[in-house]
């Protein structure tokens, strides 16, 4: 698989766990003392880091830091926008279309250099 497109997938999962591991705990242990929750969410952390380095090891050897940076935050939105209309039951706002457009940009800046 080529190393882009596996660091990709890696950094989805990475930031399925890492989604959960910040925000779940607001809907399953809000009736729970703040460090049990802190401890779930190390807990859950783990397993994002186990994910997320091997993805930022293997893109780092053909892309930028600052490249593999812009992919995990469009992965970020991506993966809790999701999250956050269907688990957390938040509405969903225009305001996600906006923050996606500007990160658009930010892709098409990062990668410019790539496409001509």
């Amino acid at each position: 698989m080529h190393p882009v497109l596996l660091s990709i997938v890696l950094l989805i999962c990475s930031n399925v766990f890492m989604t959960f591991a910040w925000y779940a705990h607001l809907k399953e242990l809000n009736n729970k003392p703040w460090i049990i929750a802190a401890l779930v969410s190390w807990g859950i952390a783990l397993l994002e880091y186990l994910f997320q380095v091997p993805a930022n090891r293997i893109g780092y050897s053909v892309l930028s830091v600052g490249q593999l940076k812009i992919i995990q935050e469009v992965i970020t939105l991506s993966v809790f926008v999701p999250f956050s209309v269907m688990y957390l039951k938040e509405p969903l706002k225009l305001d996600y279309l906006w923050a996606g457009l500007c990160l658009l940009g930010a892709v098409y800046f990062m990668f410019r250099d790539r496409l001509g």
